[in-house]
């Protein structure tokens, strides 16, 4: 068995997100689907229901009117806003159900991996006016795997932790001297197995740049890549602050290009998610 296979199945609780949300991921990569077909799957889980309906109704989305019923808010949400809703529901409750030693924080995680999908959700939008749900989620769940390593072989792992230094190995290095695999990978696979799109596994597994490998832009590996540059700068890390990122000099050049653009961008994500955590609860 491949060693990121095997520590997944060493992991107790994120062998699989809910079935009815890779249910969801299955209606939406099927282009016969119907907005009656998703909220069929929905109404299957009446605790879900009433989650998904206090989330629709928080202040992040502002409505005018209450949604009181899940065809309402599909009707004006669509499918992929509900599905990525009812992922960081769930994902957020996984970082969040962990403490351990001061060298890493779970709920710190969680903060990065919602900076990260908002930020990728902007880049998308604001630079590129494409849609944001998709790249959304490979800010979301790009780290997933650390929680994975860390319930796999906490002893190791905070073992790791403790060798991160700014100018030392990567965090990706020393993972593959420990476990003989990484975090990428370990998402990839989850990714694979929660049925969303081969574009979303890719950028989870490449969003860590390797060497001077040039990546597009506006490919969700770019956008991921540069989200997580800006978040670290933005000092919302994953493991620990001042790290170094160092992108492939066609991201480089862009971001040149568009200076102001992103200037404005980072300025704009610190409240961005605040907004994005009171709809969540913290």
């Amino acid at each position: 068995m491949m060693p990121a296979k095997t520590l997944v199945e060493k992991s107790k609780t994120i062998k699989t997100l809910p079935h009815i949300i890779i249910r969801m991921a299955q209606l939406i990569s099927n282009d016969e689907s119907t907005l009656q077909d998703f909220e069929e799957v929905i109404r299957l889980d009446p605790a879900l229901v009433a989650r998904l309906l206090s989330l629709v109704n928080s202040a992040y989305f502002g409505l005018a009117r209450k949604i009181d019923s899940i065809s309402r808010a599909v009707a004006l949400l669509g499918m992929k806003n509900l599905h990525n809703i009812m992922v960081t529901d769930a994902t957020q409750h996984i970082f969040r159900n962990y403490s351990g030693p001061t060298e890493f924080s779970p709920q710190s995680l969680w903060l990065h991996s919602a900076a990260s999908g908002i930020c990728c959700k902007m880049i998308a939008e604001r630079i590129f006016t494409l849609n944001g749900d998709d790249v959304y989620l490979c800010g979301i769940l790009h780290d997933i795997g650390l929680i994975v390593i860390m319930e796999a072989d906490p002893e190791m792992f905070y073992r790791l932790i403790g060798q991160i230094e700014p100018d030392g190995p990567t965090i990706v290095s020393l993972e593959r001297q420990f476990f003989l695999t990484d975090h990428c990978e370990i998402g990839y696979l989850l990714a694979q197995e929660w049925c969303l799109p081969d574009a979303i596994a890719d950028a989870i597994r490449n969003h860590h740049p390797n060497g001077g490998e040039d990546t597009v832009p506006y490919s969700p590996t770019g956008i991921l890549q540069m989200s997580e540059y800006i978040v670290q700068q933005l000092h919302y890390p994953a493991v620990k602050d001042g790290v170094a990122i160092h992108l492939p000099p066609s991201l480089i050049a862009h971001i040149r290009e568009n200076i102001e653009e992103y200037k404005v961008l980072a300025e704009d994500l610190p409240e961005e998610l605040a907004k994005m955590n009171s709809m969540y609860g913290s």
